[in-house]
């Protein structure tokens, strides 16, 4: 997670993910031989506009493990949490930056449904 989240030292990570369980926020991860390989950082939530529906926050492989499948593995476990769990869809938000991860989603099947705006406050 520190790959993708660079600018959290451990200590602050930690306390900003049990915040986030209070509300509702799950980590899942791919381990094979006692090494992480994937993490995602998820939760369940309900809108107007999607239903019910999981909403990635995190999700990052490992920079030395990439395109090995570890990532697809991963979301595809995502996608029959979020099956099991009676969602009608799954969703993320992705910097604009981020190409390699953008084809990834694509790959995936995701579609980009829309813009998302923001503002510093």
């Amino acid at each position: 997670m520190s790959q993708l989240r660079p600018h959290l030292e451990e200590d602050k990570f930690i306390e900003q993910v049990r915040y986030q369980m209070k509300e509702g926020y799950k980590i899942a991860f791919l381990e094979i031989d006692e090494q992480t390989l994937a993490v995602a950082g998820f939760r369940i939530s309900t809108c107007l506009s999607s239903g019910k529906f999981l909403y990635i926050d995190d999700l990052v492989v490992d920079e030395w493990k990439r395109s090995q499948n570890y990532g697809q593995q991963l979301f595809q476990w995502l996608i029959e949490y979020a099956t099991n769990n009676h969602c009608q869809q799954l969703s993320l938000d992705s910097g604009v930056q981020r190409f390699a991860a953008h084809r990834f989603y694509l790959t995936q099947r995701m579609s980009i449904t829309a813009h998302h705006f923001s503002i510093e406050l």
